[in-house]
């Protein structure tokens, strides 16, 4: 077995991925049934279980997603199914859904939390499982990704629809909205990891020759669907620090704009309160 995962971890580590030796276990774990800790204690894989585990290595080594070859992606308390059609979500976005479940904690009685551009909904199912006696709304433009959204979410008012324009019902009410939205310049397709350039949706990738266009749209949506003091947080490329923020800053509806940085430092989101 140890001999099993030091090739593995090697062939994935020449075909360019970046997590070599975690993703070769996670991908032996899944095959075994078991979880990272009992891999140890495994005594050896049978044939059929050593021929599912090459061909997983195959596809991650032409950088197929991980999460697409195990059906699934842990995402705070929750594990979510993904899959071809739906953005992988990524664990840098666990700090965004975790600043929208401290505001709604904060809120008196049953807060109202907007999730727009939801994708796998992974950030609607955060706040639902950690903030139960939320009212949780989400919406997906993409039927394929909303499918993925439908079989993770329970008890959140899941909409197939353009976010921009979405929620007119709820406008004025809203405590909490919360928004992953592309921001990937157009320019910048050649920098993009494999995994996500080849894989993910471009819907949820790209924004635009700044990769600001949907910045712009959720700033006038989340002023007409929050509630004055009401509160919005967006995800925003490393190198957005000062222009995302600038979006909210310009249109003068907004106060307290600031940017927050993720665990490695760089700036990943920004928030807003909507002023009285």
């Amino acid at each position: 077995m140890r001999d099993l995962r030091r090739r593995a971890a090697e062939q994935l580590r020449e075909a360019g991925v970046a997590s070599p030796e975690r993703d070769a276990d996670l991908l032996l774990a899944h095959v075994l049934g078991v979880g990272l800790g009992r891999l140890p204690l495994a005594d050896g894989l049978d044939e059929a279980q050593l021929a599912a585990y090459d061909a997983l290595l195959e596809r991650r080594a032409r950088r197929e997603p991980l999460q697409h070859l195990t059906g699934t992606a842990a995402f705070r308390h929750v594990e979510l199914a993904v899959g071809p059609g739906v953005f992988v979500p990524r664990p840098e976005t666990e700090l965004l859904a975790g600043w929208a479940i401290e505001q709604a904690l904060a809120c008196d009685g049953a807060p109202v939390v907007v999730d727009l551009c939801t994708g796998s909904g992974a950030i609607a199912a955060a706040v639902k499982d950690e903030v139960p006696h939320a009212e949780v709304h989400a919406v997906e433009l993409s039927p394929e990704a909303h499918a993925w959204a439908r079989r993770n979410l329970t008890d959140v008012d899941l909409r197939l629809g353009d976010a921009f324009a979405a929620f007119d019902d709820l406008a004025g009410t809203v405590d909490v909205v919360v928004c992953n939205p592309p921001y990937i310049p157009l320019e910048a397709w050649e920098s993009v990891a494999v995994e996500a350039r080849d894989h993910d949706p471009h819907l949820a990738l790209f924004s635009g020759d700044d990769g600001l266009d949907a910045m712009r749209l959720l700033e006038a949506r989340a002023a007409l669907l929050l509630r004055p003091g009401g509160v919005v947080g967006a995800e925003h490329a490393d190198l957005q620090g000062e222009s995302a923020p600038a979006v909210f800053v310009a249109s003068g509806r907004w106060r307290d704009v600031r940017d927050h940085a993720d665990l490695a430092g760089r700036a990943r989101y920004l928030t807003a309160r909507l002023a009285r």
